[in-house]
């Protein structure tokens, strides 16, 4: 593997994402055992001349011999890209590079909600900024996959669960968010945002496991309870996520008990 010498990355302190991808480059060689710094601790005295709100916002990559730098997607490419050169051509490759630009901010702007940072006693004075056409991408990207994976798994559940329609588990999933959306704006709405990300950011983890169990039921045959056992164990593992995040962002039961009663409400209406 060869080693990028003489550059540093400047990643998230807070963000257990950007942790954990740029320690994989430190461990893997792709950067040298100093290649790696927290922009909380080092930006003010690695680069002078670099955009503080831009390194928040995309990960930079600094040279140390000549001060240039890099930001976001072209950072990684630049990191990827020396250590397998045969990739180079890919990412030399316009629509390619452009489409992965895209993909990276959607995760980027997104990431104190995909995986969210821990209660610190004093915030760095730059943050990510926050784009809304990115969390609206979001929410409609979690909505439309949870409510996919739903439906699939809806099929596993027949004999305890009443077949809706093909549409049933998009309409659960999008009623949600504006019921959810409602009491948030009534409470903290300049937290709504935030809140109705991680809400979707646990709906749509809680779906990824139960993918995990439709994959599982192609291969071995199990018993029928064994589907609606699994399914309330995913949703008691949401409900303490919930708890969790709701407390990361300074937030009451309200919403805890908001979530729990409409999908409470609205299995009793299935069944009923």
């Amino acid at each position: 593997m060869k080693t990028l010498k003489n550059h540093l990355i400047l990643f998230d302190a807070e963000c257990p994402m950007c942790r954990a991808y740029t320690e994989a480059f430190v461990r893997s060689g792709m950067l040298g055992k100093d290649g790696r710094a927290a922009y909380q601790r080092e930006m003010e005295t690695v680069c002078p001349v670099i955009d503080r709100q831009r390194a928040v916002n995309e990960i930079a990559l600094v040279n140390t011999q000549s001060g240039e730098v890099s930001y976001g997607v072209e950072s990684l490419f630049k990191v990827i890209g020396n250590a397998c050169p045969v990739v180079g051509p890919i990412f030399r490759f316009r629509p390619f590079a452009w489409l992965m630009s895209k993909v990276y901010a959607f995760i980027s702007y997104n990431r104190r909600v995909i995986v969210p940072a821990g209660k610190t006693e004093h915030a760095y004075a730059y943050q990510p900024s926050f784009k809304l056409h990115y969390r609206i991408a979001y929410l409609l990207f979690t909505w439309l996959g949870t409510g996919c994976i739903l439906t699939a798994y809806t099929h596993l559940l027949t004999g305890f669960i009443p077949a809706g329609g093909a549409w049933r588990e998009y309409f659960v999933c999008g009623g949600q968010i504006i019921f959810q959306g409602a009491v948030i704006s009534t409470l903290a709405r300049d937290k709504m945002w935030n809140y109705l990300g991680n809400m979707m950011t646990i709906s749509f983890g809680g779906s990824l496991l139960l993918l995990l169990m439709i994959g599982l039921a192609h291969w071995v045959k199990l018993p029928p309870v064994v589907f609606p056992l699994y399914f309330l164990g995913v949703a008691g593992l949401m409900f303490l996520e919930h708890i969790r995040r709701t407390a990361l962002m300074g937030l009451g039961w309200v919403m805890t008990v908001t979530w729990a009663l409409y999908r409470v409400g609205l299995l009793a209406f299935i069944l009923s």
